[in-house]
């Protein structure tokens, strides 16, 4: 950040008074600068013993699997949030059931939150986030081709102890240091 939001003027990385943690400060105006993390929600949509994967058509992760998720908007609740990204993912409409898991990583400012929903039907395409879309049981999952950790755990919490039934809520985080399972650091 060069200039500041609210009146335009230059600002400077520094520790305001008070504070523990650096900001962007302008001293024009006084204005703090916080720097919050993003909310990024999805679903595991589900049809009988199988998980619908998007296939990704754009970077980062391109040509990776994923699980439809974006950015949650302005005015969004996260569960319509996570329902407009299958849609626009997967052209899939689903129901959501509950909140399978919360997946924090810090070092991106991201907090992934993930739904268990049921397919309303079995159609579905490849949305223009996405070359491609398929179901997959358990066995079937490309695992080596999972673009995100946070996919990676969901999915992993899901085929382990996450079926309708259950009623478990999983939080994860990830410091993109310290997994060596992830290539490219994701």
């Amino acid at each position: 950040m060069k200039f500041c939001s609210a009146c335009g003027k230059p600002v400077r990385f520094t520790v305001p008074e008070g504070d523990h943690k650096f900001r962007y400060v302008c001293d024009a105006c006084n204005t703090i600068h916080y720097e919050n993390p993003r909310i990024i929600v999805g679903c595991v949509p589900v049809s009988g013993n199988k998980v619908l994967l998007c296939k990704r058509s754009n970077e980062p992760r391109k040509g990776y699997w994923t699980l439809p998720a974006g950015f949650l908007e302005k005015g969004e609740t996260i569960e319509a949030g996570a329902m407009r990204e299958t849609l626009e993912e997967a052209n899939a409409e689903v129901v959501i059931d509950r909140l399978l898991s919360v997946y924090s990583i810090p070092d991106f400012g991201q907090v992934y939150i993930f739904f268990l929903a049921e397919l309303s039907s079995a159609n579905f395409s490849p949305g223009v986030e996405s070359e491609a879309v398929a179901l997959f049981s358990e066995s079937e999952i490309p695992w080596a081709e999972i673009a995100f950790s946070s996919v990676r755990f969901t999915l992993k919490k899901y085929f382990d102890n996450g079926s309708l039934q259950q009623t478990a809520v999983y939080v994860g985080s990830h410091g993109i240091v310290n997994d060596p399972d992830l290539p490219g650091n994701w």
